[in-house]
């Protein structure tokens, strides 16, 4: 029988609960407990991205005959090299190289399980005693999650709506101090669907230089873009100021379950190696997973021979499904969206800018509330996005000198 007065040495790491709490999964989680086992329509997942769900979007033959000859070939049976599989590596650099005014090479890429995993090795390896970084608000909170879990002091500067979700520069100016490392930009963004011209990234990378800090530019969402802005990637301006630039292939090619990413150094002047930033990388990813190696060895077919129709037939079927959402957003008199998406799969697959008026409803406390509510009534699932910011109030110290989030 088991002696009930011994005193166990163990327990939760209670981090990993207030870390949980402030990611999108820890909120949909809720949400989807709340879908009623005894309604037999199909579930409407719109709280996340991942457009695989739905018919209208598959990956390209290519992709998947690029799976298959990869695990006939019997090269890839084995473990990976740490930093990814060399051809791989090779190809990803050389897919990238299409948008920039210098050459990167395999040395310069870092392959991810997908591009969680390069966000977690960019906040570890940038992260030092004191240190805090820069993220927009809204933003995707996985930053949050990770940067609380990694101790990392977290400060927000605001994307304003008025001007198509631009990076409040001044706002960056005033953050910022000694202790400031990184700023982290999404584009396309997630979850504004905004488009950022070359010209503001411009000055956001000049701004990130006169402060002395690095840019985290996650591009998951490249190329996703469907209305008068076309995607001008980050990395360009890495002779400005040192980029981490992290993507994957789950967005463009609709396979976020082959979890294959990647992390960039776009850095022609070197700064990083010099201040020990490529160290850190490769020390994460040694006592880190690695992705499926099979995946590794199909990357150089997918990148290379993946036709533009594909592309084209994606990029059509999110702008149909974007002006769809926003045209019905418009007709429903407790929401509202300031600016019609124009990248990325956002206020498409969530409403994470769209504002609720719940003056406007019945028995409505909240916007989680409402979420409930709607997949109990409708099964349909979307993010309460005032939630997600009540929940990063909340979890402000995880020991008793820790200040994580600002």
């Amino acid at each position: 029988m088991e002696n009930s007065s011994k005193q166990w040495r163990f327990e939760g790491n209670k981090r990993l609960n207030s870390a949980s709490a402030i990611s999108v999964r820890g909120v949909l989680d809720l949400v989807i407990g709340n879908l009623s086992t005894d309604d037999l329509r199909p579930t409407i997942p719109l709280g996340n991205g991942d457009p695989s769900q739905f018919a209208c979007f598959r990956t390209s033959t290519t992709a998947e005959e690029a799976i298959v000859d990869a695990v006939h070939s019997a090269k890839y049976n084995g473990y990976a090299p740490t930093v990814g599989v060399l051809s791989a590596r090779r190809a990803i650099a050389n897919y990238l190289n299409r948008d920039l005014p210098y050459k990167l090479s395999a040395d310069d890429i870092y392959v991810t399980s997908g591009c969680l995993q390069a966000i977690e090795v960019a906040l570890a390896a940038i992260n030092r005693p004191g240190a805090n970084i820069l993220l927009p608000r809204p933003g995707f909170t996985f930053y949050e999650s990770r940067a609380a879990y990694e101790h990392l002091q977290v400060r927000h500067f605001d994307l304003l709506p008025a001007r198509g979700w631009e990076v409040d520069v001044d706002a960056i100016e005033a953050l910022a101090d000694d202790n400031t490392v990184a700023i982290v930009i999404i584009n396309p963004g997630n979850p504004c669907g905004s488009v950022y011209s070359y010209d503001h990234l411009k000055m956001v990378a000049e701004t990130a230089r006169k402060l002395g800090i690095l840019v985290i530019a996650d591009e998951v969402y490249g190329h996703l873009t469907f209305g008068s802005a076309p995607f001008v990637p980050m990395g360009i301006f890495g002779s400005i100021v040192p980029v981490l630039s992290l993507g994957s292939i789950s967005k463009r090619w609709v396979v976020p379950g082959w979890r294959l990413g990647w992390l960039v150094t776009s850095d022609p002047n070197g700064i990083l190696q010099k201040s020990g930033i490529v160290e850190s990388i490769t020390g994460f990813l040694n006592i880190s997973t690695d992705p499926a190696t099979f995946i590794q060895g199909a990357i150089p077919q997918i990148l290379e021979n993946t036709k533009d129709d594909f592309f084209s037939k994606v990029i059509v079927t999110l702008k149909e499904a974007a002006d769809k959402c926003f045209d019905g957003i418009r007709e429903v008199p407790c929401l509202t969206c300031p600016k019609k998406p124009e990248g990325s799969m956002f206020v498409m697959l969530h409403i994470l800018q769209v504002k609720l008026n719940v003056s406007l409803l019945e028995d409505i406390s909240d916007d989680l509330d409402f979420c409930m509510k709607l997949a109990k009534e409708e099964s349909v699932i979307i993010v309460p996005a005032e939630q997600l910011k009540e929940l990063r109030l909340k979890v402000m110290d995880f020991d008793d000198h820790d200040s994580v989030l600002v």
